[in-house]
């Protein structure tokens, strides 16, 4: 199940990061964004997520969330 599917408030855990490009990799992992990390959605609004990750709130788009399987 990737992050798109995520119930609003509810801590998942990262089980991976799906993508064969290596910037959006590095960019999700410079968020903190990798396996074993708890993320939150906190809000969806159309194809943007609002995501706490640690202590940082992020608004990622739908490709991004796509990469984030929980």
């Amino acid at each position: 199940m990737n992050l798109t599917n995520a119930e609003e408030g509810k801590e998942y855990i990262i089980r991976a990061i799906e993508t064969d490009d290596e910037e959006l990799n590095a960019f999700l992992f410079s968020l903190g964004c990798y396996s074993g990390e708890p993320i939150t959605v906190i809000a969806k609004k159309r194809k943007n997520y609002v995501v706490s990750i640690k202590d940082g709130r992020y608004n990622i788009d739908s490709l991004l969330a796509e990469a984030i399987l929980i």
